[in-house]
């Protein structure tokens, strides 16, 4: 009776807040239904006013009544759509609906601003309506008004305030029950499931020897997955706020991470400076990591740590191996790491690219694994840790850990700097656990990157790959539902973070227009100006698919023979690690097949094939890209592959056509392109085909929503997120520390 009189006090009390929760929760709900139904309808009604702009102006030069009002009835078949209305310049409804209502006037929507709407009440229900201005030549011809039926939301309404009552009134009784449950525990005992519940862990002792241990283990997996979608919302919510600039990675740091210092360490560095001619030139290498990453650094300012392998490196550098870059307007500073020839050839040829890089593509090259190369990537890695830890301005900076080059780094640093917050993005695929497997020294690597405190791939399969590998291969406690690794009594969070480039591409300012740049490339190759062209972005390596591309080619030319002549596919293939005899090989196969096609196909004047090995300045390639009428990206198995998002960018005219990899990141995201298998060379060649053949209107639509999404999902936001989680994993440490402090004082 005594607990039951004690419950009772807690649950009515309970009862009475929820109620007056409730109470001024409904107000609030109903006002957001009705923003997001308004958002959505201006949504829509941009959409139609896009699709009837063309076909009304031509409709409205003839002057013809009857075709209009019938284009107007077909237009209705919306079901949401009230009426359409045509208003002159001189503010006279010159067409209308049927249903049209006579308290919208012309002169009534005035205020209204082009491609603007309102909203307003009648005595029929509320109408939304949306005013655009038509025009045909640049000659404007008046206004469209698209009028939505809102009634439908007035239902809605009622049927939300009745799910969130509902909602309520189960709260109460679920939370209720719970209160009588928990009545039963001590304090002591209370503080201990909390931060079980917290740390994600079963309920572990004194708890399991409790009689009530079976029903509070599904009550903390329903908080768990309850916080983890609340949590997954807000972080949407929060980013669909932010407009994802420079300006808002250096807020980032200066409030969720207190304006700490950001260290990026690399092995290719953004700028290199070589002799040429007795002058020293700089040079940005062709790397889809340093496209990415370096107007990150430009924001956010730091030191970017970096292996100096320019012939003029060190001539450029003060006392402590540092350089400010870039030349232009010096923002951030590189700190260049020196390595032997010896050094360089087992860490970087050997172990990094003959050994993890074909271990993680699958592209059918065999990885090859030696002790010696291994004794020097173990050695560099330590090198580069010890450059952090004399960079390091505070115990706790922000570093952001490159590639497959530092799989060792983060443990390294974490030993130097344990409160320091470790980001690793892992740039290439994560292969599954069995072809992981093959490397010798797997177990060392996969505790090296969980020495991070977040770990980025680009692709939830990677990260699901990863978490494999290790619940394979090591003893440590996995939470698939929030993708954690436990590991050494440190918590890592594998999450997908989707690269993407900087919006605009600082390349495009000062750059020619398409029509100047397709002039240029075809003149650049000797080209006549009707030629259509192809084009191909990459370092030469195995990996990208080069071969395949040149035997599509070399097929469409086969099946279409009428493209004989009239199209040419320029290849820009950068120099790749010759050193390495895969590489080489493929050097001598990729320049023998052009050579092949161009005699089989060629004739004075006419190249099907153009190839060109030698490395080009970023405006240089934008350029190109403005000036082809596609891109292919056919890479075998990629990461992302920013050829393709660079490709969208540059394409401010919103024409050309994208060819994509279905073994690309980026085919993911970029669903618009033209997707293909580079294996199925028919079905390459087809693709050039419809990629040549590709209407105008066609090309801007897919081009558009590609650009679109570029824009809101670019660089910026790729480590804004990155560096938002990083925080709030410090916050949630922060928080678990003074739950454990007051239990130890128990």
């Amino acid at each position: 009776m005594r607990l039951l009189t004690l419950s009772l006090r807690f649950v009515f009390p309970l009862a009475i807040v929820l109620g007056v929760i409730a109470y001024g929760v409904i107000p609030l709900v109903d006002s957001l239904e009705l923003k997001w139904f308004v958002r959505d309808l201006d949504m829509r009604s941009k959409t139609m006013i896009n699709t009837m702009e063309g076909p009304l102006a031509e409709l409205l030069a003839s002057n013809s009544k009857g075709k209009i009002l019938s284009y107007f009835t077909r237009i209705l078949q919306d079901e949401r759509l009230y009426a359409l209305g045509f208003c002159d310049l001189d503010h006279q409804l010159l067409y209308e609906t049927q249903a049209y209502p006579q308290d919208v006037t012309c002169k009534d929507t005035l205020n209204l601003a082009s491609n603007s709407s309102t909203v307003r009440s009648f005595s029929s229900g509320p109408l939304h309506i949306t005013s655009a201005s038509i025009e045909l030549n640049g000659n404007r011809l008046g206004r469209l008004l698209l009028i939505h039926d809102m009634s439908f939301i007035q239902q809605r309404s009622s049927d939300t305030k009745w799910y969130v009552f509902y909602l309520f009134a189960g709260l109460t009784a679920v939370i209720s029950l719970v209160t009588v449950l928990v009545a039963h525990f001590s304090w002591k005992e209370w503080v201990a499931g909390v931060r079980a519940m917290l740390k994600g862990e079963r309920l572990l002792t004194p708890l399991t020897h409790d009689q009530h241990a079976p029903e509070v283990r599904p009550l903390a997996k329903d908080l768990r997955s309850l916080v983890q979608a609340l949590e997954s919302d807000r972080r949407m919510r929060d980013e669909s706020q932010i407009s994802w600039t420079p300006g808002s990675l250096k807020t980032i740091l200066h409030e969720q991470l207190a304006g700490d210092q950001v260290l990026i360490v690399s092995n290719r560095q953004p700028y290199t400076h070589y002799w040429q001619d007795q002058n020293i030139v700089v040079q940005v290498p062709a790397s889809g990591l340093v496209s990415a990453l370096e107007p990150v650094m430009r924001a956010c300012s730091g030191i970017w740590v970096a292996h100096g392998n320019g012939s003029a490196d060190r001539n450029v550098v003060d006392k402590r191996d540092h350089i400010a870059v870039p030349p232009s307007h010096p923002s951030y500073e590189i700190r260049r790491v020196w390595l032997t020839g010896e050094e360089e050839a087992g860490y970087y040829y050997g172990f990094a690219n003959e050994g993890l890089w074909p271990l993680c593509h699958i592209a059918h090259v065999r990885p090859t694994f030696r002790s010696s190369d291994w004794k020097h990537y173990v050695a560099i890695n330590e090198r580069f840790s010890q450059a952090v830890y004399e960079e390091a301005t505070t115990d706790n900076p922000v570093v952001l850990v490159q590639d497959y080059h530092f799989a060792l780094l983060p443990k390294l640093i974490r030993d130097k700097l344990p409160p320091a917050t470790i980001i690793l993005f892992w740039h290439l695929p994560w292969p599954n656990a069995e072809s992981f497997g093959i490397c010798p020294w797997r177990e060392e690597i996969l505790e090296g990157l969980l020495g991070s405190s977040i770990l980025g791939f680009h692709t939830r399969v990677h990260c699901n790959n990863f978490i494999d590998s290790v619940d394979r291969l090591l003893e440590a406690r996995i939470d698939r539902n929030s993708s954690t690794v436990s590991y050494g009594g440190k918590m890592t969070a594998v999450n997908p973070y989707p690269i993407s480039i900087e919006w605009p591409l600082q390349w495009l300012h000062g750059q020619r227009s398409v029509p100047e740049c397709r002039t240029k490339l075809r003149e650049a190759y000797g080209m006549t100006s009707d030629r259509l062209v192809g084009l191909g972005v990459e370092r030469l390596d195995y990996t990208k698919g080069i071969l395949e591309r040149f035997m599509a080619v070399e097929r469409l030319l086969e099946l279409q023979p009428e493209w004989i002549g009239k199209f040419t596919f320029v290849q820009i293939a950068a120099p790749s690690r010759s050193m390495i005899e895969q590489y080489h090989h493929f050097t001598d196969q990729v320049s023998a097949l052009a050579e092949q096609i161009n005699k089989r196909f060629g004739r004075d004047g006419y190249e099907p094939i153009c190839l060109r090995i030698q490395h080009h300045e970023a405006f240089q390639v934008c350029e190109c890209y403005r000036g082809a009428d596609l891109c292919v990206v056919s890479s075998l198995h990629d990461g992302m592959n920013l050829v393709a998002k660079e490709f969208v960018g540059a394409r401010d005219d919103e024409q050309g056509v994208l060819i994509l990899s279905q073994f690309t990141g980026a085919a993911r995201e970029l669903t618009e392109a033209v997707v293909i298998n580079p294996y199925d060379i028919d079905q390459f060649a087809a693709a050039l085909h419809l990629g040549l053949t590709m209407p105008k209107v066609e090309q801007r639509a897919r081009m558009q929503s590609m650009r679109g999404l570029i824009q809101e999902f670019n660089v910026y936001r790729w480590a804004g997120r990155m560096l938002i989680d990083a925080a709030r994993m410090r916050q949630k440490e922060r928080v678990m520390k003074q739950v454990r402090r007051p239990s130890l004082l128990n």
